[in-house]
Formats: C-alpha cells, structure tokens, sequence
C-alpha cells in the first residue's frame, strides 16, 4: 500500500481484512506516519486489532487482526 494516498490506504487494507476469517491476520505495509495513524485509526475504529507495528525504514508493517 505504500504507493496509495489515504483514504485509498485505508480502502484497500480493508478489502485485504474483509477476505479474513474472524480472528486472522494480515500484514499490511505503509509508508510514512500519516499512513500508518490515519489507517490504525480507521481499522481500529472497524473493530480489528492492531497486533505489532514495526518501522522498516520510512515504512511500516503492520500486523492486523481481524475482528469479529
């Protein structure tokens, strides 16, 4: 997701989180830290978790837990 501007961010993370069964994760990669709050914003706000973030550089990966 690193080429996307939000809200596009957030939308594709969604339909990656929607294809998981409840309780499944997904890592997603973002670039920058306004990616990464205004997404752990919308996917917390959906009702997932936000299980690890971790810096790589200017990106971040973050490990998602899909709720139910």
């Amino acid at each position: 997701m690193t080429g996307e501007v939000c809200p596009m961010t957030f939308v594709k993370a969604k339909l990656h989180i929607e294809r998981l069964a409840a309780g499944e994760t997904v890592e997603i990669v973002l670039r920058g830290d306004e990616q990464l709050r205004s997404v752990a914003m919308s996917i917390k706000a959906e009702g997932h978790r936000i299980e690890s973030v971790r810096q790589e550089g200017e990106h971040h990966r973050v490990v998602v837990r899909r709720g139910e």
